[in-house]
């Protein structure tokens, strides 16, 4: 095929192709012959023709029905989890890094994601635990003096999956709109999408190739009303035996210079504990043993604590009666503090009540009204329920309250030596509006010490 570009020099123009001989007489006119051969049929032939570009090769099937295309990148496969929506800016390798996203895909609603690629520092525990990653658009490069491999080698290394080129905006509307749905992520062509949809609507939080996964899925499709318990995902993420934390945040990162006189000794339990948790309350000043989540509350009395922190953690609080036990064991002995799962724990063993939310949250960039300090906070939250304040019995205070939606952030019990909040004041990914917290649990520790 040939083509016969003009280029004239001037802004005149001429309609009839055959007046352009008569313009080719002119200095200021130029005529470029291109000839265009196709070599598809000779590459198709040799068996080398590619695309130069990635095609879609993974599916995203929600338990709704819907049928998302996407690109992968990480582990290959098939993965089933709970599909929730993360509206932070930043900090995805903290995400990936928070046990508390154990058994769930994490959805950015921020569209670019891998910029700053992956290092060892900011890391919350030593794997990753959700069951994939989607996101809008996969970063071609990475750019940051800290970065040792991307976030493709990072999650195939680690056997997560994740999606790329995929509608995060309508995925993000419709769990918003419906709640959290269970989906299933898959790059594997020999299934089909009603073989993905029916793995999504039997499947729940637990293993797929366990005994109760078939039952739970077989009352869930048979009666759809049914609520079905919770399942403990804290065993899974817990150490499995005690041991001492001695980190604190580095100095270059180490904003808040508070507390650092005297040593108290704080138990730290493992519901899924992430390290800046640790780092934060160790620059504070404590001394830590972290515990396992079935450790015994007459164990931990032995140690004489000044102060027991209960962590953050994936699930349902309700899955796990043998934890509720043991903060009932333990209020009222000694100082406490519970930090998301902890403070869904505290409101159980208080003679609350906790339900799931809609949708829950997830993300660094939380609203929420600290009322004795009359001020607001910027938080970084994660979880799927919440403590319903009006079950609380007389003399439990409701300290702080998301402002998105006038859900419970924060309890207090002071009778009983007891504050907890709904997120995470170690800032991780997000504000550190709220990391002064440290420092109250540091006073109420201090009070007690010297009322004994």
């Amino acid at each position: 095929m040939e083509l016969a570009f003009v280029n004239p020099s001037s802004a005149t123009l001429f309609a009839p192709t055959k007046a352009l001989p008569s313009l080719f007489k002119h200095s200021s006119i130029r005529v470029f012959n291109v000839r265009c051969i196709s070599n598809s049929t000779a590459g198709a032939a040799a068996g080398v023709l590619e695309r130069p570009w990635k095609t879609s090769d993974a599916r995203l099937v929600l338990e709704d029905g819907s049928v998302w295309k996407a690109k992968s990148f990480g582990a290959t496969g098939t993965q089933v989890g709970e599909v929730v929506f993360n509206t932070s800016l930043t900090g995805y390798q903290e995400i990936l890094t928070d046990p508390s996203y154990a058994g769930q895909f994490v959805l950015m609603t921020n569209p670019h994601i891998g910029n700053t690629g992956v290092n060892f520092d900011d890391e919350e525990s030593m794997q990753c635990f959700l069951a994939g990653l989607v996101i809008r658009s996969l970063s071609i490069s990475t750019s940051n003096w800290r970065c040792t491999k991307t976030l493709g080698d990072y999650l195939t290394e680690r056997n997560i999956m994740g999606i790329y080129d995929v509608d995060t905006r309508a995925i993000t509307r419709r769990l918003r709109q419906d709640g959290s749905l269970i989906g299933v992520l898959s790059t594997e062509e020999v299934k089909s999408d009603e073989e993905l949809l029916e793995m999504s609507r039997s499947w729940d939080i637990v293993g797929n190739d366990s005994p109760l996964t078939v039952e739970l899925g077989y009352l869930r499709k048979k009666h759809p009303l049914i609520v079905l318990a919770g399942v403990d995902l804290i065993s899974d993420v817990s150490c499995t035996k005690p041991y001492e934390w001695v980190d604190r945040t580095s100095p270059n990162w180490d904003f808040n210079n508070e507390g650092r006189g005297e040593v108290f000794h704080v138990v730290a339990y493992d519901f899924g504990i992430k390290h800046n948790i640790l780092r934060r309350l160790a620059s504070y000043g404590c001394k830590i043993t972290v515990v396992p989540s079935n450790w015994p509350a007459s164990e931990t009395l032995k140690m004489n604590p000044d102060g027991v922190l209960f962590s953050n953690g994936p699930g349902d609080p309700s899955a796990v009666p043998y934890a509720v036990e043991t903060v009932k064991n333990i209020v009222g002995k000694a100082p406490v503090f519970g930090i998301c799962m902890g403070h869904q724990l505290l409101g159980q063993a208080l003679g609350g009540k906790t339900f799931k939310m809609k949708f829950g949250h997830h993300g660094g960039n939380h609203p929420v009204r600290n009322i004795r300090a009359n001020r607001v906070e910027i938080s970084a939250q994660n979880h799927n329920y919440a403590v319903d304040p009006a079950s609380l019995p007389q003399g439990v205070e409701v300290t702080h309250v998301n402002l998105n939606d006038g859900s419970c952030a924060g309890l207090a019990f002071p009778a009983l030596k007891v504050m907890s909040l709904q997120y995470h004041p170690e800032a991780s990914p997000g504000p550190h509006d709220s990391d002064s917290v440290f420092g109250e649990f540091i006073v109420l520790m201090k009070q007690c010490k010297q009322q004994a």
